[in-house]
């Protein structure tokens, strides 16, 4: 049995690149239990604010709860439930697995295996994070789970797994001329520019291409709040905020809140700007709620 192979292959509901990470982050979590404890169980009340949470700050803009993923996972062999009155899950109820005392653990046989190869926590860790969410919020969703990962690579799963194309960065850098275009900042030290990012607007784990019109040359901080959903484009090309966010600082309303309506910086002409379709896709699935309107003059 091919854990690595289950993981990927983990059975979510989706139409037209729509994110449902729900179960990836039950995974995460039940993952980061099972490292503070191998015997650990999750009882559906005791866990699911946290859960919650998770799903609220990472997954999708529209509300969702995190029932759905505490019944359904049992469906990839993963993972199981039972309640006060046996094996099995009462459903996706939010009232029956609270009533019935629902409580989940790791399916037995891998936690077998995740004994036997402790790095085998840290392989299907490392490929949930790869598959379902950016690179930026990698290090900051294993915090949010209490996940410690060594830095190895990800074993491939085979030799036609998706490779991302490394020459993006340069190109996307290049076609907005070494500027952030959300808020121009263009540092660098000596010839080597610093804090600058190629930004993935539709993200590689959703089918986005390593095209210059799927990218934005970001700053770091702006690339964070982008795959956040703080930040987004509309069809004019111009920034959105998100109003959602909260920042009462002067940096907080000089780097974010007064981008509202400007134009993006870039690219340069004869570069290709982003693609309708990516943008559309990051606006449905990622930009959190409604959009700050722009200041006059903006």
């Amino acid at each position: 049995m091919d854990w690595l192979e289950r993981t990927a292959m983990l059975r979510q509901w989706t139409r037209n690149g729509t994110r449902a990470p729900h179960k990836p982050l039950l995974l995460l979590y039940a993952l980061a239990r099972f490292q503070e404890d191998a015997h650990s169980e999750l009882r559906y009340s005791a866990v699911e604010q946290d859960l919650q949470r998770l799903l609220t700050e990472y997954g999708p803009p529209h509300r969702t709860t995190p029932a759905y993923p505490f019944h359904h996972l049992v469906s990839d062999g993963v993972w199981e439930v039972r309640t006060d009155r046996g094996p099995g899950s009462p459903g996706s109820g939010l009232r029956d697995l609270r009533e019935s005392g629902a409580t989940g653990r790791l399916a037995p046989e891998l936690g077998n295996a995740l004994r036997r190869e402790p790095h085998l926590l840290h392989r299907m860790a490392r490929l949930l994070l790869d598959l379902h969410f950016p690179p930026s919020l990698h290090g900051e969703l294993c915090e949010a789970v209490g996940l410690d990962l060594e830095s190895e690579e990800t074993d491939r799963l085979s030799a036609t797994r998706r490779q991302r194309d490394r020459r993006m960065r340069e190109l996307v850098l290049t076609a907005y001329e070494y500027q952030c275009a959300f808020c121009g900042y263009d540092g660098r030290i000596g010839a080597v520019p610093v804090g600058l990012e190629a930004a993935h607007v539709r993200w590689w784990a959703f089918g986005g291409p390593d095209d210059v019109d799927n990218g934005l040359c970001l700053c770091a901080l702006h690339h964070k709040l982008f795959d956040k959903g703080v930040l987004g484009i509309d069809d004019d090309h111009r920034i959105l905020v998100s109003q959602s966010f909260v920042g009462r600082s002067p940096a907080a309303r000089e780097h974010v809140t007064a981008l509202a309506g400007r134009p993006l910086v870039g690219p340069q002409p004869g570069a290709r700007p982003v693609a309708a379709g990516h943008r559309a896709w990051h606006t449905r699935q990622v930009f959190q709620g409604a959009p700050r309107p722009a200041k006059a003059g903006a």
